[in-house]
């Protein structure tokens, strides 16, 4: 049985123009929050077998896999801390809205944690937006003052 949703029903398959997801997983107890996404395949490049080499192919193998998107938790350590201490029935699973492209899954992940504020809002895990490695903004009320006033004017 899967732990997605979408659109308050079940996800067993998706779309097959989908690349992958943006998801929600929400914390039942305490309502905190992790905006994140996932890849439905995962392609690796495989080194030629020795037949291949005979053959006369010169360039290593793509091979496409599905992802382990039907059992995915997150990545969020924090998140992963609260599943494994509370357990998987205390959260909700829910994808926002499907990509057709690595470029499109991006760009909508980035979009859903700008507009939800995840970096500075203590209701979320995230602390970075995007795969961007920045120190979290949570941590400095300087910073988060300095931004109120900059952005309230």
């Amino acid at each position: 049985m899967s732990h997605w949703f979408y659109n308050n029903k079940e996800v067993t398959e998706v779309p097959e123009d989908a690349f992958g997801f943006v998801y929600m997983i929400t914390n039942t107890k305490s309502g905190r929050k992790y905006i994140g996404r996932k890849y439905l395949q995962s392609t690796r490049r495989k080194a030629l077998t020795a037949q291949q080499k005979r053959d006369g192919k010169k360039r290593r193998t793509r091979v496409t896999t599905e992802s382990n998107w039907r059992t995915y938790t997150g990545s969020s350590k924090p998140l992963l801390a609260d599943i494994k201490e509370l357990g998987k029935d205390h959260f909700k699973f829910e994808i926002l809205i499907y990509g057709n492209s690595k470029g499109q899954v991006n760009y909508l992940e980035m979009k859903f944690q700008f507009i939800n504020d995840v970096t500075l809002d203590p209701l979320y895990y995230n602390d970075t937006i995007g795969s961007g490695k920045f120190a979290t903004l949570k941590d400095s009320d300087l910073l988060l003052e300095n931004i109120q006033q900059t952005f309230s004017k």
